[in-house]
């Protein structure tokens, strides 16, 4: 064979190694958007676009931050947020090379059109300049490959990938444009992180002049994912205000869910060997296992009802813990069913073992001295957390009852993890929470029969 023969030779085996490594990376990409698809995550992602933002990186996908949409927010019925830029703020748990959002228009009553929408990472964590974006990492965002996209009413769209170095711990902005009146806004009350509006399609801003406006609500985002490679999973926090956070500090990342994840990442390295996991909250405040709130669709959808939505079409979940029940108790105007909390509670456990996912479940915390409280209620609930301590609701526990109660007064809460109204912690009363969790018992999948 001559020199040029086999040159030739060396270049035709070049080229066909470069397509068919082009080939597997479709073939990659293509089963990273089935899993998509098979997660409920692609009800407006008409196809993969032709140039995808995505880059050629390792890592797996998970949760970075994910909340619940709790209802349509009052007085936006008629125009929406029509001609106004959305700066939602939220806190990555993990880190990630790129990201992807959800946006939902569950409660809207016609299309939301979104013609501009865009992610940062936000440049301080201060509210006076919470809404700037941090130098180099404003990006536009797109959906199947459109800069634009209209989301059905009663349905969620997923944008496309973009590359993006999330830090983990850090705050990003994800701000949306809708030129014209989409109905009702799908939003998330009680957000405990300040958020913006500018008037205007003010979506690539880097700087937050332009947002005069502050917000408590996260409006129509409802998920952010990254591709991490500090991550294999994800853990789903489904609970009421209580994993909600309501009375924690705002802007300050103290709900038990957020120092759950700052102890796992603290383990992890430091070498421990506990799970790499991240931990998104699905609460909703007043949230029950049995009951909807009022409206069609319903605001803050029972436990039941919004279990697959919340826990089981969110990215690449391993683990839910689940802090539902007082509401139940609490809000009853008969007496509450046991039994038929706790055969909520199961089933609840049941669908998720169908999908492979670990269900680690809390106790009751007490309320005497809330004004609801009853000696009643109080039975109902050590009934409720009797049956759970006993193995016979979830596949481990976590005792907030035990780690919050007041040794010499069990009915109530201790007097320094209580913010003052007899039911939802202080910030100590959080941490505390998160402190009661045996990382061990986040590993390991579900059984095949509880």
């Amino acid at each position: 064979m001559t020199r040029r023969h086999g040159c030739a030779l060396l270049s035709a085996i070049t080229a066909l190694i470069v397509v068919l490594s082009a080939a597997i990376y479709v073939g990659v990409a293509a089963d990273d958007g089935d899993a998509d698809a098979k997660n409920g995550l692609a009800s407006v992602r008409a196809g993969a676009p032709h140039h995808s933002a995505a880059p050629a990186s390792t890592g797996v996908w998970v949760g970075a931050w994910s909340t619940s949409p709790s209802g349509a927010e009052p007085d936006t019925e008629t125009n929406g947020m029509a001609g106004r830029s959305v700066r939602n703020v939220v806190h990555a748990a993990v880190g990630g090379t790129s990201a992807r959002i959800t946006l939902s228009n569950l409660y809207g009553t016609q299309p939301l059109t979104v013609t501009h929408a865009s992610i940062a990472v936000a440049a301080t964590a201060d509210t006076a300049t919470g809404a700037d974006a941090a130098t180099g990492t404003m990006r536009r965002l797109t959906f199947a490959g459109a800069t634009s996209v209209v989301i059905p009413a009663g349905e969620q769209a997923v944008s496309d990938a973009v590359p993006l170095l999330v830090p983990h711990d850090s705050d990003i902005l994800v701000t949306t444009y809708s030129p014209t009146p989409s109905g009702p806004v799908t939003y998330h009350r009680d957000a405990r992180q300040i958020s913006y509006v500018a008037d205007g399609d003010r979506t690539e801003d880097v700087t937050g002049t332009a947002y005069e406006e502050q917000s408590d609500h996260w409006r129509y985002l409802t998920a952010l994912d990254v591709l991490s490679n500090e991550s294999d999973g994800t853990v789903v926090a489904l609970g009421d205000s209580l994993t909600d956070a309501i009375t924690s500090t705002k802007d300050a990342n103290h709900r038990w869910t957020d120092v759950l994840s700052d102890r796992l990442r603290t383990a992890v390295e430091s070498g421990a060997d506990v799970p790499r996991y991240s931990v998104v909250n699905q609460g909703i405040s007043g949230n029950r296992v049995l009951t909807d709130g009022p409206g069609r669709p319903a605001d803050n959808a029972s436990g039941l009802n919004r279990f697959g939505r919340d826990v089981l079409d969110r990215t690449n979940v391993k683990v839910v813990v689940i802090d539902l029940g007082v509401n139940d108790i609490l809000r009853s105007e008969r007496p509450a069913d046991p039994e038929k909390i706790l055969d909520g509670l199961r089933t609840l456990v049941r669908q998720a073992h169908a999908r492979g996912i670990k269900v680690v479940g809390a106790t009751l915390m007490p309320f005497q001295g809330h004004r609801r409280y009853t000696d009643a209620r109080e039975e109902i609930r050590q009934e409720i957390n009797a049956e759970i301590r006993a193995g016979k609701v979830y596949d481990a526990v976590v005792d907030f009852d035990k780690a919050l109660r007041d040794p010499y007064n069990p009915r109530r809460l201790r007097s320094y993890y209580d913010s003052g109204d007899h039911l939802h912690p202080s910030d100590k009363g959080y941490r505390t929470m998160a402190n009661a969790f045996d990382l061990d018992d986040l590993t390991g999948a579900a059984p095949a029969q509880l």
